[in-house]
């Protein structure tokens, strides 16, 4: 056996740990594909998830104006909404799909949404209902997936709520779907509205049926919901006033029950210069570690990610420390697979920001590598 040195050693047998892990060997480059606000609209890239480097590879697919990514769950196919005002001479979003082979994306289908501005998707835990929401238009519609194809739009449903915000709130604007735990349920937030509505769904024929409705406090801006790994608890991320709903999840009907609200600013928090964000300040995404220790939160203005402890049995949040996201207006951000680093699109300053993260404690690094790509929105991992 030939004589090998101590950090040699060290280093051998940490790479082996990580694999062993995580699931992913530390040498190995896996592709990443970000959702661009621009004409070439998917842009790739090879991130190592054993140093943190994220390496342009150029634009993988030539779609405007995507806002948002998600993955088929079995990973073959990749799906986008985008942002336009109009398509096929109708005046509509987009949303399309895309086979992936060896890290390249070959377009499958592309329908109209039903409404304009069409800015997040989301896909089924069965791979055969696609939700849009349109933020221009108020509106959601559900796609039937046949391996990878989407249908023309089976449901949909303009909004017509609006809330007391004369800036942002002067109609209803649909901004997130998602599907609950159990996958029985689909979710619609309506930050225009200051409302999340409530479906169930039918899997065989994606389509949507209401269930309920959750109001939030009025002119807070529900922009997005996320739900713990505990199957029970959910947090709703209002926009307009930077706070986060802690929410009870009821299985039997799919309601939403408020049990606490966080602020992510403090009190008498200075407003942000308003050359950098006329809005002030706007809470925007979140992420949950896999073992839901863990929780965190992006806030637009005045740029930070906020970290907090959660109680993995009931979600319970406490407040660890606030940190730099690498850039101007955070849009999205998310854990790499190996949840050792955390990864930040900055819409406004055009980058992607990569933090180390200490998987541990949680705890977030200030300090990070930034690399360039223009108007960054949604960052998926293949």
């Amino acid at each position: 056996m030939p004589n090998i040195s101590r950090r040699d050693f060290l280093i051998s047998a940490s790479a082996a740990t990580l694999a062993a892990t995580t699931g992913f060997a530390a040498s190995r480059t896996q592709r990443v594909f970000v959702a661009s606000n621009t004409a070439d609209g998917i842009r790739a890239f090879d991130w190592d998830p054993a140093t943190g480097d994220l390496q342009p590879a150029g634009v993988a697919a030539s779609v405007p104006m995507v806002d948002w990514l998600c993955f088929s769950p079995d990973r073959k196919y990749l799906f986008a909404a985008c942002e336009v005002d109009s398509f096929n001479g109708k005046p509509t979003g987009k949303v399309a799909s895309f086979r992936i082979a060896d890290g390249k994306l070959e377009q499958l289908s592309a329908r109209n949404s039903a409404g304009k501005g069409t800015c997040h998707c989301a896909i089924d835990r069965t791979g055969r209902v696609l939700l849009s929401a349109d933020y221009g238009g108020g509106s959601a519609a559900s796609f039937k997936v046949t391996d990878g194809k989407l249908s023309e739009l089976v449901w949909s449903e303009h909004y017509t709520e609006h809330g007391p915000n004369p800036d942002r709130q002067e109609a209803a604007h649909a901004h997130f779907a998602s599907f609950s735990p159990d996958n029985r349920y689909a979710y619609i937030n309506d930050l225009g509205g200051d409302a999340i509505h409530i479906y169930t769904v039918d899997t065989g024929t994606a389509v949507l049926k209401r269930a309920g409705i959750y109001r939030s406090a009025p002119g807070a801006g529900p922009r997005t919901l996320h739900f713990h790994p505990n199957g029970k608890t959910a947090y709703s991320m209002n926009e307009l006033v930077s706070s986060v709903d802690v929410l009870k999840w009821n299985k039997a009907d799919g309601s939403l029950t408020r049990v606490d609200t966080v602020h992510l600013l403090p009190p008498n928090a200075p407003l942000p210069d308003p050359k950098d964000a006329p809005q002030g300040n706007t809470g925007c995404d979140t992420v949950i570690a896999r073992d839901g220790r863990y929780v965190y939160f992006a806030n637009r203005g005045t740029d930070f990610l906020f970290s907090f402890t959660a109680d993995p049995a009931t979600g319970a949040l406490t407040p660890m420390e606030r940190t730099a996201n690498g850039g101007k207006t955070p849009r999205n951000f998310t854990l790499d697979p190996t949840e050792r680093w955390m990864l930040v699109a900055n819409q406004n300053s055009g980058n992607l920001a990569v933090f180390p993260r200490d998987i541990g404690t949680g705890k977030l690094a200030n300090e990070g590598k930034k690399v360039d790509c223009p108007a960054p929105m949604c960052i998926v991992f293949e």
